[in-house]
C-alpha cells in the first residue's frame, strides 16, 4: 500500500463541514492518497496521522458495500458523521454505567424512555418494566458520559460499522456511538467526547 501526502485541496462538492474538520489537521494529515495493489484502486483517506488512523469525514449516508470496502483497506479508522443532518436525532436521557455488574442481570428497553427489563423475564409475553426508582435499580447512579438517544429516521448501515463511529451534532462535545450487547436486541447508546480532547489525541 503505497501513499501520497498533498498540501492542503478542497475537493468538488465537498462541505464547509468537511473543510472545517480537515483544518483541525496539520496540511501533511490531510487528503492521503493510498494505491491498492491487489485491485489497483485509489483510496483516499480525508486524514490519516502518523499513528496509523484514517478518519473519514461522512456528510451523507452511504451503501453497505462502501462501508465494508472501507473498513475493508483502513486497518484503523474511524468514522465522523455530520450529525446535524440527521432526521429525527435527539439526545435524551444520561445513562448509569451499561457495564455495571449490577446491571447484567437486566436489559435496557428499546424506548425512550430509560427502563429495563430482568433477563429472566424475557421468555413472558409482556415482561415487568422497570424504571430507576423500582428498588432493584434504583441505587445504580447515572452517569455524565452515557446518553440515550432517539433517531426516528435512522441510516441502518451505521449500526452494522466495525469501527468507531463519532457523531457531530456541532459545539464542543463529540459522541461516539456505541452498542450493548442484549439477548433482546442490542441497546445503542452515546458516550459524549470533548472535541478538543479527540482532536488532540492524534496530534501527539
Amino acid at each position: 500500500m503505497e501513499s501520497n501526502s498533498p498540501l492542503l485541496r478542497f475537493y468538488p462538492g465537498e462541505t464547509p463541514w468537511h473543510r472545517n474538520w480537515k483544518k483541525a489537521f496539520p496540511p501533511a494529515f490531510r487528503e492521503v492518497s493510498f494505491v491498492d495493489a491487489t485491485f489497483g484502486e485509489l483510496h483516499r483517506a480525508d486524514v490519516h496521522t502518523p499513528c496509523g488512523t484514517t478518519l473519514e469525514f461522512q456528510n451523507s449516508p452511504i451503501s453497505m458495500e462502501e462501508l465494508r470496502s472501507r473498513e475493508a483497506f483502513y486497518p484503523n479508522l474511524v468514522w465522523i458523521l455530520n450529525g446535524k443532518k440527521f432526521k429525527g436525532f435527539r439526545v435524551l436521557k444520561s445513562l448509569p454505567d451499561v457495564d455495571d455488574p449490577r446491571l447484567s442481570a437486566y436489559e435496557f428497553c428499546h424506548s425512550d424512555h430509560l427502563s429495563m427489563i430482568r433477563k429472566s423475564d424475557l421468555i413472558q409475553d409482556k415482561p415487568k418494566i422497570l424504571n430507576f426508582y423500582h428498588p432493584e435499580i434504583k441505587g445504580i447512579p447515572l452517569t455524565s458520559y452515557y446518553y440515550s438517544f432517539c433517531w426516528k429516521h435512522p441510516h441502518r448501515v451505521w449500526f452494522e460499522a466495525k469501527c468507531p463511529i463519532i457523531v457531530d451534532l456541532g459545539g464542543h462535545f463529540l459522541y461516539q456511538l456505541k452498542q450493548r450487547r442484549q439477548l433482546s436486541g442490542d441497546y445503542a447508546y452515546l458516550h459524549i467526547i470533548p472535541r478538543k480532547s479527540f482532536i488532540e489525541q492524534y496530534l501527539r
